[in-house]
């Protein structure tokens, strides 16, 4: 599992289209949600990523001290500042782009499965105590957001980097 986590002032992601099958209710240019402030999390789902996975992109996210405290130092995490998380699913965060010029998404799992562990993270998270915002799974979004910093982290549940 990869995430990319963004310390954001602002963030809306609207829907601009929808993927076949998915999102039976979802409307082009729907708000899909809104966070004032906080973290912009990117999470690509892998195949063989697991439960354990799950806990441990959960746990080290929202215990990430990449907050401001009261000096300007990043010392503070996600629960220390009352601020909110959006998640958005990115399966091209396992683009693979090492060989041509067109990337090769085979290390993503397929949708069906990684929807299962997207919304298994979004409970993990909600169970934390830290309802999450959210993007639409496998939808075309419009995804606006202000950084600030700006921070950007990179995390792997394989520990890659």
């Amino acid at each position: 599992m990869r995430a990319v986590v963004q310390l954001v002032r602002d963030c809306t992601v609207y829907v601009e289209g929808k993927a076949e099958g998915t999102c039976a209710d979802c409307r082009a240019g729907s708000l899909a949600g809104s966070l004032e402030a906080g973290l912009l999390v990117y999470l690509g789902v892998a195949r063989g990523d697991s439960e354990a996975d799950i806990a441990y992109m959960a746990n080290k996210i929202i215990n990430l001290r990449i907050f401001p405290d009261e000096n300007g130092k990043m010392n503070k995490s996600l629960g220390e500042t009352g601020e909110g998380i959006m998640v958005i699913s990115q399966f091209t965060l396992y683009g693979d782009v090492r060989k041509g010029r067109r990337p090769s998404y085979d290390a993503a799992l397929p949708p069906r499965e990684a929807e299962k562990l997207y919304e298994a993270f979004l409970e993990r998270l909600s169970a934390l105590g830290f309802p999450p915002r959210r993007g639409q799974f496998q939808a075309d979004m419009r995804v606006s957001y202000t950084n600030r910093g700006p921070v950007t982290i990179l995390v792997d549940s394989e520990k890659k980097f």
